[in-house]
């Protein structure tokens, strides 16, 4: 349907022109370059450019990690939402090459951050030495001698530590020899203390105060108390350093677009070494091989063909090829969507782009799910704004938002239908605070909660829909491809064989009394669609294994593909997470609603309604929207995708200019 018609691209040009002719492709962004098929002995050869491609993607990463630096010290005034609207700024080709002009001093400046940011880590893993140090100096501020004393001519001295609190007097009496034990501080965790003895006795000492658990302190060549202030003044000094350091970095917050352009120019750069070294290249002569969109292969060659002395050849993809897959969906209700099919797996060889149809059932089910008109609303209000506030959005950002605003519509559309805006807000609201019970919203159809048996027949109904309309694509592929066996085996029979049953199941009354339909099918119908069912399961017996030889193989195989009727029953009951979705996003809000009324009118009343309101209602939306999003492509997925794709497409990646920072414009 939209998949983009892919035309094989064959290059041939002189070497001295490469640097033009891939600059030319990647600021069109029209070709995805193959690697060039060399074999050893050929008179072409590959350069491998591998090391040059990673030494530019260095280059960007030091550009964005001073960037970052300087982002942290002087942070841009635009929010999160506001960065995400705004995009990428665009930027006139001139300027751009005016910078690559200058892209040796950008890179000064960039290891000139870069240097200031590693002396400023330096000074914070210092920091916390410093406090460590003085830290353990601090119970020996009282101390008048340095810890590495050893004594004078005729005693020794020893400073040290018990593991806990001691008895001075206890371990003096255990002594075989005599000394002067002195205590410094003294906590639960451990004893600072001073020991004098003569040197003589130093070694009976030491031995007996090993005994008991001393251990020497650390070693300063100061008085503790002196060596702390040092420490003191050390900390101030790298602390001041550091804030000299930061006001040095904010210095370059008005370099941030040389910045941003270091991180753009470095990384194009490294996309193109990585193209080259895909090419096949001789001494004089370059080889370019690849894909590009049918429509825009006559631009590129009268391009390259008015600017180059070049070969350039387009053909058709032959039968083995897998050419990449690209999507286009003219306007954005089916092109919303297509971020939605790629998740799963873009369209295969033989397969079509299923966005159209994905689109038609996809808002219909999300609005279902969530069914509020008021949210509705808030999602179709807001995504309106982020999509007019965007500028130079990425485009699956963009699309996003589109596929987000026609779900908002549906969402409102159904949350009329059923009489919800804030769960039954509208009624609570003129009840609680007005005297009012008579005012509500009432549905236009019919109120879920007062009937749900309806609305579950409503949507078991829904599911049917969506997956014929599955098998009809899988029907249309067939006669598409020119399998017409395909289609009739495997689409038309199954169209019988379902289709058949659900008509009996009509006709019979407890089915549409638990449906919640009001009358069964004529008694009429009930013959013509035995006879059609069973026309279908016996075509499928004798045709779902038609691929074995062998004829009892081929039924055995026919009737296991007859079970299969068991999983379009569980296909039809997934279904149900429509009504149980839509009933919790009603009910949910019902009960904040009822919540925030319970103190009733009045101003305390209303005040605490509004909280309750507005916090209750922000986590109902952001939790049922999410829901929704995440079953609706379920049913995609699994259900509807189920009965007619194959998947397995390549993406088409074109070789372009990938920015993050800037667009470049070219003057027109």
């Amino acid at each position: 349907m939209a998949k983009v018609a892919m035309k094989h691209v064959f290059i041939c040009a002189l070497k001295k022109d490469r640097k033009a002719i891939l600059e030319t492709l990647q600021l069109h962004g029209t070709v995805q370059v193959e690697p060039g098929d060399v074999k050893e002995g050929d008179y072409f050869h590959t350069e491998d450019r591998t090391s040059a491609s990673l030494g530019f993607r260095q280059y960007s990463k030091k550009a964005s990690d001073a960037l970052s630096a300087v982002l942290k010290e002087v942070p841009e005034t635009k929010g999160m939402l506001e960065s995400l609207m705004a995009g990428r700024e665009d930027m006139p080709a001139d300027r751009f090459r005016e910078l690559i002009g200058h892209r040796d001093e950008i890179m000064a400046m960039v290891n000139r951050i870069l240097d200031l940011v590693r002396e400023k880590a330096e000074c914070e893993a210092d920091i916390p030495k410093i406090e460590a140090r003085r830290i353990a100096l601090d119970p020996w501020k009282e101390l008048d001698v340095p810890l590495n004393f050893r004594g004078t001519r005729t005693t020794n001295f020893f400073a040290g530590t018990f593991p806990a609190r001691v008895d001075v007097k206890a371990v003096a009496e255990r002594l075989k020899a005599p000394a002067d034990i002195r205590i410094l501080s003294s906590t639960q965790q451990q004893t600072c203390v001073t020991v004098v003895c003569e040197k003589k006795d130093s070694e009976a000492v030491m031995g007996q105060l090993r005994a008991d658990g001393f251990s020497k302190a650390p070693d300063s060549v100061d008085i503790p108390a002196s060596e702390m202030k040092k420490l003191d003044r050390q900390e101030e000094e790298k602390r001041q350093r550091i804030a000299g350091i930061r006001s040095q970095i904010a210095a370059f917050a008005d370099k941030k677009t040389e910045l941003k352009f270091a991180v753009d120019y470095y990384h194009v750069r490294a996309d193109k070494y990585d193209v080259i070294s895909e090419l096949a290249q001789s001494g004089k002569t370059f080889l370019l091989e690849g894909w590009t969109a049918a429509q825009d292969a006559p631009a590129l060659e009268k391009e390259l063909s008015d600017n180059f002395d070049c070969v350039c050849e387009f053909r058709d993809p032959e039968e083995k090829e897998d050419p990449p897959v690209r999507l286009h969906n003219k306007g954005s209700f089916f092109g919303a969507v297509e971020p939605v099919v790629e998740s799963y797996s873009l369209p295969g060889k033989n397969d079509f782009d299923p966005s159209k149809l994905v689109a038609l059932f996809y808002y219909v089910l999300f609005g279902l799910m969530l069914s509020d008109a008021a949210y509705g609303i808030i999602m179709t209000v807001l995504s309106a704004v982020a999509l007019k506030k965007m500028k130079n959005p990425p485009e699956g950002t963009k699309k996003f938002f589109q596929m987000f605003f026609y779900c908002g519509i549906s969402t409102t559309f159904w949350g009329f239908m059923q009489g919800s805006f804030f769960g039954d807000a509208v009624n609570v609201i003129a009840t609680t605070f007005f005297n009012r019970p008579d005012i509500a919203l009432n549905p236009i159809w019919f109120a879920p909660l007062d009937n749900p048996i309806r609305m579950m027949g409503f949507c078991f109904g829904v599911g049917l829909i969506h997956l014929f309309v599955g098998l009809g694509a899988k029907l249309y592929n067939c006669i598409r491809t020119k399998d017409v066996k395909g289609a009739i085996f495997d689409a038309v029979f199954w169209y019988m064989l379902v289709g058949g049953v659900v008509v009996l199941l009509l006709t019979a009354s407890m089915v549409t009394v638990m449906l919640g339909l009001s009358a069964p099918l004529p008694a009429a119908f009930r013959t013509p669609a035995e006879i059609i069912a069973i026309i279908g399961a016996v075509g499928i017996i004798l045709t779902g294994g038609r691929e074995s030889r062998n004829w009892f193989k081929r039924i055995l195989k026919g009737l296991y593909s007859l079970y299969g009727i068991t999983s379009w029953l569980s296909d039809i009951l997934s279904y149900s997470r429509l009504l149980a979705l839509g009933l919790a996003t009603g009910v949910i809000a019902s009960v904040f609603n009822k919540m925030g009324s319970m103190l009733g009118g009045g101003v305390g009343g209303a005040i605490v309604f509004i909280v309750v309101f507005v916090v209750g209602h922000t986590l109902n939306i952001l939790i049922n929207a999410l829901g929704a999003y995440v079953h609706t492509n379920r049913l995609q997925y699994v259900e509807f995708f189920g009965k007619f794709y194959e998947g397995g497409g390549k993406k088409f990646t074109p070789f372009s200019d990938e920015t993050k920072y800037f667009t470049i414009k070219e003057d027109v």
